[in-house]
């Protein structure tokens, strides 16, 4: 670092890969250029502030500093990219320093073309939905929602239910998995449109039918890792925004029943297939779920009844019987109305709403069973 400070009359090296370069260029020129003195002292500040910025973290973390004067970050190069979210745009893939476990920066590529940004973004946002199950459980993500979630007593069951739960949203999709993708599994995944399928491993038989489709992406990753407490960063023009990862589960809501009627063991069931998934569902979200599936996904409208119609509708005669679940309490009871009139038996969200006695009582009126979780799940 200090022989950087003399870049002009010194040349420094922190990476092998640049001695060849330098050396044919003493050889073809004479000397080391200015303009390749200035790239290798950037180069070393980087390395330096890099190293830097780990002690720094791991110290601040120590001594148990919340809200350092200045947070420094660093991140290793993985990938180029073709381009961001839109041709236009130039876009790197970069990886933590230290190696997170369960990262889709950490999976493994088998087969296919190279990753977008819009698939990575996606297969992230597939891995954290999927990974809220520990039974067999596929998903199926379309632009940072899930279109469709189901869980079984296999892999194979539980990707038909996830397949059944949108038939048309699925395609072009990235699908995460929880289990190993074997034979029968892989068969009907070939069989459907799908950019990328993350697993914790392939059976030889299904990388066969699977490796037939030459684009098709095909990732393994440990999506069962335990998720590591870590800070999650969302860039804004000109600053960044920092906070705890959403790690609340329903083990850590404070579960409490307002309506007269609690919901039996199947309603149960639903209830919580909703709240794991509502979770990770743009705001305002509303999710159905019945029978081990969701049925109904309503995501980012700008008021809540607007995404509990967008589900009811998806959800067609499949809304009657099944769950609810809300990210967010209901301001005003007409979302639960809504449900009614579809046939919505349970409903499950946070409460504390200066009006949740107008929602208690209309589902009461309907005879629903309301569950309220004392948990928030917004996710802009």
């Amino acid at each position: 670092r200090a022989a950087s400070k003399n870049h002009q009359d010194v040349t420094v090296i922190v990476d092998p890969a640049d001695y060849s370069p330098v050396l044919n260029q003493i050889k073809e020129e004479g000397g080391v250029s200015l303009q390749k003195k200035r790239e290798l002292a950037a180069k070393v500040f980087r390395h330096t502030a890099a190293y830097d910025a780990l002690i720094a973290d791991y110290l601040t973390d120590v001594v148990g500093e919340k809200e350092p004067e200045q947070f420094t970050v660093t991140f290793e190069k993985k990938q180029s990219l073709r381009y961001g979210e839109n041709p236009h745009q130039e876009a790197t893939f970069y990886q933590s320093a230290l190696p997170v476990k369960g990262s889709i920066a950490q999976a493994e590529q088998l087969h296919g073309k190279e990753l977008s940004y819009n698939n990575i973004k996606d297969a992230d946002a597939a891995v954290q939905i999927v990974r809220e199950f520990t039974e067999p459980a596929a998903v199926a993500v379309k632009h940072m929602n899930p279109c469709g979630v189901g869980t079984g007593k296999t892999i194979a069951e539980a990707f038909d239910r996830a397949f059944e739960a949108d038939k048309t949203s699925i395609f072009g999709g990235i699908i995460a998995l929880n289990r190993e993708v074997d034979k029968a599994t892989a068969e009907v995944l070939h069989n459907i449109f799908l950019e990328i399928i993350i697993a914790p491993s392939f059976s030889q038989e299904a990388l066969d039918i699977l490796t037939a489709k030459k684009n098709l992406r095909l990732l393994t990753l440990d999506v069962t890792a335990a998720v590591q407490k870590e800070k999650q960063l969302t860039s804004v023009q000109g600053g960044l925004l920092i906070q705890d990862l959403d790690m609340h589960g329903f083990d850590d809501a404070e579960i409490s029943i307002p309506t007269k009627r609690e919901p039996n063991e199947q309603e149960w069931e639903d209830l919580k297939l909703a709240w794991k998934v509502v979770k990770h569902v743009k705001s305002n979200a509303i999710v159905l779920a019945k029978d081990n599936m969701t049925v109904g996904v309503g995501a980012g409208q700008m008021n809540r009844v607007g995404s509990a119609k967008i589900a009811i509708e998806q959800a067609g005669e499949k809304a009657k019987g099944s769950a609810l679940g809300s990210d967010a309490y209901f301001p005003m009871p007409d979302t639960v109305e809504e449900a009614a009139k579809a046939g919505v038996t349970a409903i499950i969200q946070p409460g504390g709403s200066i009006r949740d006695e107008d929602s208690i009582k209309k589902a009461d009126e309907y005879g629903i069973a309301m569950v309220f979780t004392g948990i928030r799940h917004f996710k802009h």
